[in-house]
């Protein structure tokens, strides 16, 4: 929930939204963005992934269907980097939205044409949001490898996320798209064994 949205609470309503939090029953996971933890955790003691809340925070703002973790934040939640890395990507409808510190890790927002992203809706710990497809994570991944700030776990997401793709479904990303780099090529054309 958002701060504004808790205004009805009267003309205190920080008040209650600070009270939540120092008891454990809220979590502020960025200015003015709070979240209950799952399943009655403490959250004074409990925090979210970084993709999850980037997805909360960026749903919150622009809606639940206008917000997709991508890049290498949708390369984390299909487990192709297997540790935090500090940054993540989410894709929104709007340009010009600066990088976002959410907790110790920062959120980038990337201006697209949503309908123009292969994604699912999938379940995260702060409930449901749209995430990218394997195949369209790897294009992104390729296209845009410095995209979140760390282009070295991009490149090692696009290793490990080559062998779990459909190469048809890879395919279709690409054609949907406006151009591709010789890396994407090699891919779609079967020969790129590594990204």
């Amino acid at each position: 929930m958002r701060y504004q949205d808790a205004r009805s609470l009267g003309t205190n309503s920080w008040r209650v939204l600070d009270d939540l939090v120092d008891q454990g029953a809220l979590k502020r996971i960025a200015r003015g963005v709070y979240t209950a933890p799952p399943n009655g955790q403490d959250a004074r003691t409990w925090s979210p992934s970084l993709e999850a809340a980037a997805l909360a925070v960026a749903a919150s703002r622009h809606g639940s269907r206008q917000a997709i973790l991508m890049g290498i934040g949708a390369a984390r939640f299909w487990g192709a980097i297997p540790r935090a890395i500090g940054s993540t990507v989410v894709a929104i409808p709007v340009a010009g939205r600066r990088p976002l510190r959410v907790g110790s890790g920062t959120v980038y927002f990337a201006h697209r044409d949503l309908g123009g992203i292969d994604a699912s809706v999938e379940r995260t710990e702060l409930g449901s949001g749209l995430i990218a497809s394997r195949e369209q994570t790897l294009f992104d991944l390729l296209m845009r490898p410095a995209q979140g700030g760390n282009p070295e776990a991009s490149a090692e997401a696009a290793r490990n996320l080559r062998p779990q793709i459909d190469l048809d479904e890879f395919a279709e990303v690409v054609g949907g798209s406006v151009r591709a780099n010789d890396a994407v090529r090699r891919i779609v054309r079967g020969t790129g064994q590594k990204a």
